[in-house]
Parts: structure tokens; C-alpha cells; sequence
């Protein structure tokens, strides 16, 4: 059966780019846009050479095909690029040889058809599933076209030991592997059953078109009976130079992954990230095996190739004399020979004790540690995941494994066991460091990495939970390696180098990871030192986590209360205040969840505790708008505290700050303004060495690109500071829409706020740039009208939310009271008094028992949750609450 064109009117393909070339002794059916350009006098810069897997054909590549062609059309200023597509002989509409080819002759079959076609560099190989080791076999034996890589979904090694993926393993069956393949399109359904969401009828028809028949399935027969399943099979030979050659590439290269994928999991990717440690990363979440059909890849694809082949960016790199020359355990050493305490862990010492860690043990400990990573085979640039709860272990073990160049991956409980283990499975640690309940779900889940427990266990449990040492092991690893008179001494890593992952809270979406450099993490360290004068002598209450383990490189004493600081409604005043008096602390982090619990349990305090918080100088919380009528309250408990609230993120900690003064004074300069303009929360102004301006919303609520410094003018966000994140971890895509790039004096990042600068340079939160509700009459951030809400009496937290087509939209409030409610439409009196306080029209006002909140903050309301209901309720249909 020769080569054939496909049917014409398949969604999404444009039949002028089919093309039958002969080659290799048969005929090939390919998409190709090369003819198109030439007839419309377009030069490509280069071809995207494209490999299909099984069963797929072609078609899968049809969205880059049309991507590239109307790119080359519309925008001449951009590279062009030519993008073939080939249906695989035996595949697609290819010509069915009735030959088996193995994968050694698809390599040779690609390479045969590339040089009828003349195709000079530079080439992008890209390839999905099974493409994926045949386009790699190209680029490995063409390194004089090839120019960067492409992957989505794939692998060119099968781990020994392991077994292959059960969809193919069911395929592989004694007695299946016919039936599943060709005599029935068993294997083509499950393969098109794998898309989330499901594929249109009419794209599912257009995967099927070529495979309509037992004959014309057998090349799906024979690719499945080709997969390498081990050391013996034909093929593993191939596959196995193929891998070798890969990890000497050095072209770069872009990965696109879904991890739903019971294909290609996880291992796999870990698998190419070795071999290709240089490769740009994107997962998408929620995708899986066919991510091509599941998100819009080809505007990235494109997007990654100007900017890495094209136009790369100029690297402007901020002069090493601006970093901090002292790396963040800097104190720890400094204050190695001090008795004084260094950490007092108040839940940590015998029933009703503390535990009291001095300097010296700390800097002794660490260094230990540190060896012990070292002699048990942890190396620099290594991921270590801690899943162990704020305390002096996990401090020790945190700045033992930054010491030694390795990079800490922090992702805390308030993600749940589902957004945790997404996290460490995107950030693919190659050790894990637990207490006994991340271990467990470590085991129980298959999150990847060696295990390393805090507790020494049972030889029973340790394997259970394939743990290979404990702390106590690395301890003493670490004093026999330092004893050793030939041991190495520890080297100090980079100020470039990767120090950290740090997850977000994951309450605007899956938790992602921000990518901190050693140098970054000390311009922090140092933001915050210089705008709070904190430092040697300080005591420090770190009742939120991200602070509870910047104590130490501060050179600070730091006391971790009783209670989970990770749960901050566990934190109770009587547990502040012990903490405060065994530091002697004049400076107190906590989360604003955890100072409304603290203010809640206030009565219970005794005149000893009364006492220790009256000696607090300085109060933050962060991570949460807090409310003056709360800081006001805090400072009645702390009467000599200045209660401070910077606005920050995970991406940059410290970014702005303001005082109780500050708020009430922003408080009067608003009452001065219309019911219209005023609204926002006051995040009080720049601190030392940050940059905020604003990135001016287009009509449709999007930023626009055009950056002010105007003030009352709302917009997204945008922050400059050394000290900002290096990055997102294996976003690509993300990273480049928040425009993180070097600028003059720090980095910027698009912080996905949204708000406004007033006369005075202070800067105003309205919400997030995702919950801004576009109306026919403009843009309506939520935060103005949600305080306007929440002062009807009675309502205690209230949400604004949008229901029906963009640009339509109207508004609904959400609002939760002070009593119990029911979930639905408000009583008449209570929405009558919400539209009187609104100073925009309400469509509707709902109540809900309990407005949808983050775990981390407690505070962060679900908007996007609400409005489905929202919608949902205005329609009619029977729901519970959010």
C-alpha cells in the first residue's frame, strides 16, 4: 500500500502542507511548509524536523505546523521557521511496506529522507513518544544540522530493574499483542482515551483516519513488539546508543511535559534531565501523555526558539561587587565558638522543657552534617527535599546541605498530600530528608529520591520505608570524614549557584517552585537585616515558617514556639509569649492567621507572659493583607511593639513595608477621596533597594507592557530587587510571561497583583490580576468594593466575583458572616444593605457557611472556586456550598 493523502477537512490541518516524497525505497506522506514559504518568498532561518510516536501520525504536530506557517505570515520581523512533519513509514499515511522495522532502520528511514529532501541546518529535531528516541537518533548522527532539541513525552532509556508502563505491558501479553494492536484499535482507543479533557469526536475521527483497517494497523503492531523491553531485544542496542549520544549533546534543548502520564511518568523525565542537565524545562499540570492535544505547546515551542536560537537575550548580570560577600551561614561560622543560644525549640526538649541549641553545637552540627551529605554520596547541585517540621533539626540539616552546594526543596504541609507530592515530584530531588510522616507518604506515594530519615528506626522500618541513614548516621559519617587526615575540605559554592526551591502556596494554582541562587538568598538575608536592624543579639520569635529558618543567618536567636507554625491556628498567645521569654525576644514573625489566633487566646495569658510579649519591639506579619483593626489589637497586647505588615511573596520576601502610623495615615489620606476611587489595602512604601512601578491594564485585563510610575493608576504590579527569585523551577513558559529578566540594579518580576501607587510612592493592593472582573463598563479589581462590603455590620469577610463572558461580566458578592448562614442567595435585608455599601451594582449577593481559603495563610480566598458556584447558583442548579 503506498502513500496517500489524508482526508481533506480534518480539524485543524491544512491540506496544501501534504506532501508524498519517495525515499528509502518507499513513499513517505509529511506535512511541510517549506513549499508555502518559498512561493510566498519567505526564508526560514531554520526547519523543525518533527517525529510522531505510536500511534499517533503527523497530524499530532499539525497546531506547530499551522503555529510557524502563520507566524511567517503575519509577523516578517520574526524568524521563520519551516516545520516538516512526517508520518513514519508503516505509520500514518505513509506507505505500508509490510516490512518490520526496528528502531535502528527508523533512524536510518529518517535520515534517508532528510537527505532526499536536501535539508540543510540548522535543524530542531522534536519528537513525542516513540518519535522521541527516533528523532534523537537523527540529531545524534547529524551533529553538523543540528541545532537545538525538542521533546515532549518521551524517553530513550529503560531503567534495569524496572519494569516498562503498564499500558504497554498489557500490549505485550502472551496472546495480546496482536489483538490489542491490529486486529483490533485497542491500543489506538486507549492511546486517544489518555487526553485530559476529552478529544473532540471529530479529532479523535482524525487519529483514527489512517488506521482504519487490520492491515494498515500493523505498523502499530510492530512498533509496539519493537519496544526495547530489556537487555535481550533486538532494538536495546540502538536505544542504548542513542541515550549515550544524547547525553553528549550540547544544543539546546526544550522539554514540554504533562506528568498525568501512566506512559511516560516521571523516571523518564528524570532520566532526560541527566542526560541533558542544560534543558529547558515546562510541565504542565494537570496534562498527560498527549500534551500536544492538551495545551497550546506551539506558541512556546517558538516562543523558546527565538529566544534561544534566534534573539537570546542579553545577559546583563548584576556586578558581583553588589552581592553580599558573606554567604548565608556566614554567622553560623563566626559565632562558632559561642556558648550563647543560637536556637531554642520550645516543643522540642523533655515534657515541659525546651530545647536550647548554643552556637557552637549549631556550627558543629552543621558541619558534620555537611561532611556526612558528603561520605553518604550527596553531591553539590544534588536536590534534597526536607519534609521535616520547623525545629532545630531541620535548620541544621537545611544549612549542612546549602553548605555543600546541594539545593534545599522546601514545599510545607499547608499544600496537602496531593499539592506536596506534585511538588516534589516536579522538583525530582535526588534525596529525601523526613521525619516519619513524610516518609511514610514518600513511600506509600513513590516520590522519588534516597531517604534519609531525622529519627534513627527500626532496621524493619528503615526498609519499609527504604530509608538508607538517619541524621544520626550522617553525624557519624561526617566526624569520621572530618577525622580523616586526607579529607577534603568543604568547598564554597558559587554565589550563582541554585541554593533552594521554594514552593508557593499554592492558592492561585498549583504550588510552583522559585529558584533562589546563594547570592540571592543573602541579598534577602541582608534586605531584611538592614530594614529591621536585625542582627547579632536580636531574639526573634519565628512563628511563620519562611522565617523560622532566617534566624541563624542573621546571626540572630531564634526561638520556634509550641505549636505548627506551618497550621498557623495552632499557634496560641500562651505559646508566643513562653517563646518570647525564654529568647528574651524583642522581634516576633507571625503569620496574620497566627496573629488573629494570638489576639483570639489572649485572655488565657498570665502576668509572666504579659510580661515577656510586653518586651516585643517589633511586630511582622506577612504573607496576607492584615487589617489595621488587627494590628491595633496586637499593639494593645504588645504595648511597645511597632507592628509592621511588608508585602512580599515567595518570589521576594521583603518588597514594601508599612506601620500602624502608616496605615492610618494612608486610612485618612483615602476618607478624603470618592467612594469610587478609594479602595485597596496600603502596603506602605519601597523599601531599600526595590523598584515598584506599575504595568498598565489593557481593556480586556490584561497587562499591556507599558510600565508607570503614575500615581492611581491600576495595573499589575511589577517589582525590581537584587534580591528577587532567580527563577520558576521547570516553568519555562511561566517564567517568560513573568518577564524575569536582570535589569539595572536587581531582576524584575511580575508579581500577578494588582493595585496602584498614590501622590506619595506608597503602593495600594486590589486583588489578584486573575480575580479582576471585567464588565461592559471597565476593568473592577475586588479588593475596593470587598472592604466597602465588609463594613455592613454582620459580614465578616466578603469576596467579589465575576459571572458570564469576559468583558460582560457581572458582579456577584460572596459574602461570609459573623453567625451561622446558609449557602445561597442573602436574606433581602443583608443584600440590600451589601448594594448600599457597593459603590458598583451588584447583580447578586450570596452567603456562604465559610468563604474557600489557602491552608499556608489561611487567608487567601479561593475567588476563581467561588465564582463557578456563583454561576452555578444564578442558574438555578442544586449545589452546596463552594
Amino acid at each position: 500500500m503506498g502513500a496517500s493523502f489524508p482526508p481533506s477537512g480534518l480539524p485543524g490541518l491544512d491540506g496544501d502542507f501534504s506532501r508524498i516524497v519517495t525515499a528509502a525505497g518507499a513513499e513517505w506522506h509529511l506535512l511541510d511548509t517549506g513549499p508555502a514559504l518559498d512561493a510566498a518568498g519567505i526564508t526560514p532561518v531554520g526547519t523543525l524536523l518533527c517525529v510522531h510516536g505510536n500511534p499517533t501520525w503527523s497530524y499530532l504536530w499539525r497546531s506547530l505546523v499551522a503555529e510557524a506557517a502563520a507566524v511567517a505570515r503575519a509577523d516578517p520581523g520574526r524568524a521563520a521557521w519551516r516545520v516538516i512533519a512526517v508520518d513514519q513509514l508503516e505509520m500514518g499515511f505513509s506507505e505500508r511496506t509490510g516490512r518490520l522495522r526496528r528502531l535502528a532502520d527508523r533512524v536510518a528511514d529518517l535520515g534517508a529522507l532528510t537527505d532526499t529532501l536536501g535539508l540543510k541546518g540548522p535543524v530542531v529535531t522534536a519528537g513525542h513518544d516513540w518519535g522521541g528516541p527516533v528523532s534523537l537518533g537523527w540529531a545524534v548522527d547529524h551533529p553538523e544540522l543540528l541545532s537545538a532539541v525538542v521533546l515532549l513525552n518521551t524517553a530513550v532509556h529503560q531503567p534495569d530493574g524496572r519494569a516498562i508502563p503498564a499500558p504497554l505491558r498489557a500490549a505485550l501479553a502472551p496472546g495480546m499483542l496482536d489483538v490489542a494492536t491490529a486486529a483490533t484499535p485497542a491500543f489506538l482507543e486507549t492511546t486517544l482515551s489518555l487526553a485530559r479533557p476529552r478529544l473532540d469526536r471529530d479529532v479523535r475521527d482524525a487519529f483514527r483516519s489512517p488506521y482504519a483497517s487490520a492491515a494498515r494497523r500493523r505498523g502499530v503492531r510492530d512498533f509496539v513488539a519493537d519496544i526495547p523491553v530489556d537487555r535481550s531485544h533486538p532494538s536495546f542496542p540502538e536505544l542504548d546508543r542513542i541515550a549515550a549520544g544524547v547525553a553528549a549533546l550540547d544544543v539546546p534543548a526544550l522539554i514540554l511535559w504533562g506528568p498525568r502520564d501512566p506512559v511516560f511518568g516521571e523516571v523518564y523525565l528524570r532520566d532526560l534531565l541527566e542526560r541533558m542537565p542544560h534543558a529547558d524545562v515546562h510541565r504542565f499540570e494537570g496534562a498527560g501523555h498527549l500534551v500536544a492535544e492538551e495545551v497550546e505547546y506551539a506558541p512556546i515551542v517558538l516562543d523558546w526558539l527565538d529566544e534561544r536560537l534566534v534573539r537570546p537575550p542579553a545577559d546583563t548580570p548584576n556586578d558581583p561587587a553588589e552581592w553580599s560577600s558573606d554567604p548565608l551561614w556566614a554567622a553560623i561560622e563566626r559565632n562558632a565558638g559561642s556558648d550563647a543560644p543560637a536556637l531554642i525549640d520550645m516543643g522540642a526538649g523533655p515534657p515541659g522543657t525546651a530545647r536550647v541549641i548554643p552556637w557552637s553545637q549549631l556550627a558543629s552540627r552543621v558541619d558534620e552534617l555537611a561532611h556526612g551529605f558528603l561520605a553518604a554520596g550527596v553531591r553539590p547541585g544534588d536536590r534534597v527535599s526536607l519534609l521535616v517540621p520547623p525545629s532545630a533539626d531541620l535548620t541544621a540539616v537545611l544549612y549542612a546541605a546549602v553548605r555543600i552546594g546541594a539545593v534545599v526543596v522546601v514545599a510545607d504541609a499547608g499544600l496537602g498530600l496531593r499539592g506536596l507530592g506534585r511538588a516534589i515530584r516536579g522538583a525530582h530531588p535526588a534525596v529525601i530528608v523526613g521525619a516519619l510522616p513524610g516518609l511514610a507518604a514518600a513511600r506509600a506515594l513513590g516520590w522519588p529520591g534516597r531517604r534519609i530519615s531525622v529519627a534513627t528506626l527500626s532496621p524493619a522500618l528503615a526498609r519499609s520505608l527504604r530509608v538508607e541513614h538517619s541524621l544520626g548516621d550522617l553525624l557519624r559519617l561526617g566526624r569520621a570524614r572530618i577525622a580523616a587526615s586526607d579529607h577534603a575540605p568543604l568547598a564554597t559554592p558559587a554565589p550563582s549557584d541554585l541554593a533552594a526551591v521554594l514552593f508557593t502556596s499554592g492558592s492561585t494554582g498549583p504550588a510552583k517552585g522559585v529558584r533562589y541562587t546563594h547570592a540571592q538568598l543573602s541579598a534577602l538575608r541582608d534586605a531584611l537585616a538592614g530594614h529591621y536592624d536585625l542582627g547579632a543579639g536580636t531574639g526573634i520569635v519565628a512563628g511563620f515558617a519562611p522565617f523560622a529558618l532566617l534566624g541563624p543567618a542573621l546571626g540572630a536567636r531564634s526561638v520556634i514556639p509550641v505549636g505548627d507554625v506551618t497550621s498557623p491556628r495552632t499557634l496560641t498567645a500562651s505559646a508566643v509569649a513562653d517563646a518570647a521569654g525564654a529568647a528574651e525576644a524583642t522581634v516576633l514573625f507571625l503569620s496574620p492567621a497566627a496573629l488573629t489566633n494570638v489576639v483570639a487566646t489572649a485572655d488565657a495569658l498570665d502576668a509572666t507572659q504579659r510580661d515577656a510579649l510586653a518586651g516585643i519591639r517589633t511586630v511582622l506579619s506577612a504573607g496576607a493583607p492584615v487589617s489595621a483593626r488587627l494590628l491595633e489589637r496586637v499593639v494593645a497586647l504588645m504595648p511597645g511593639a511597632a507592628a509592621h505588615t511588608p508585602y512580599g511573596m515567595t518570589e521576594g520576601l521583603l518588597m514594601t513595608d508599612i506601620t500602624l502610623e502608616g496605615i492610618r495615615a494612608a486610612a485618612d489620606d483615602a476618607a478624603t477621596q470618592s467612594k469610587a476611587d478609594a479602595g485597596g489595602v496600603c502596603v506602605g512604601m519601597p523599601v531599600a533597594g526595590v523598584t515598584v512601578r506599575i504595568d498598565l491594564l489593557d481593556a480586556d485585563g490584561r497587562p499591556s507592557g507599558e510600565l508607570t510610575s503614575a500615581p492611581g493608576v491600576t495595573g499589575e504590579i511589577v517589582v525590581e530587587a537584587l534580591h528577587l527569585r532567580d527563577g520558576y523551577d521547570r516553568l519555562w513558559a511561566v517564567d517568560r510571561i513573568a518577564k524575569t529578566h536582570s535589569v539595572p540594579g536587581g531582576r524584575r518580576h511580575s508579581t500577578g497583583d494588582v493595585g496602584h501607587l498614590d501622590s506619595q510612592g506608597r503602593l495600594w493592593i486590589e486583588g489578584r490580576l486573575q480575580h479582576v472582573v471585567v464588565t461592559a463598563d471597565g476593568i473592577v479589581p475586588p479588593v475596593g468594593i470587598e472592604q466597602q462590603i465588609e463594613a455592613v455590620s454582620g459580614v465578616r469577610r466578603s469576596a467579589l466575583v465575576g459571572v458570564g463572558p469576559r468583558g460582560t461580566q457581572a458582579l456577584v458578592a460572596v459574602v461570609e458572616l459573623d453567625g451561622p448562614a446558609r449557602s445561597g442567595l442573602a436574606d433581602a435585608p443583608l443584600a440590600a444593605a451589601v448594594r448600599a455599601a457597593s459603590s458598583r451594582p451588584l447583580a447578586a449577593v450570596l452567603t456562604v457557611k465559610a468563604l474557600p481559603t489557602d491552608i499556608r495563610h489561611n487567608s487567601k480566598i479561593d475567588r476563581t472556586s467561588l465564582a463557578t458556584w456563583a454561576d452555578a447558583v444564578l442558574r438555578g442548579e442544586r449545589t452546596s456550598g463552594p
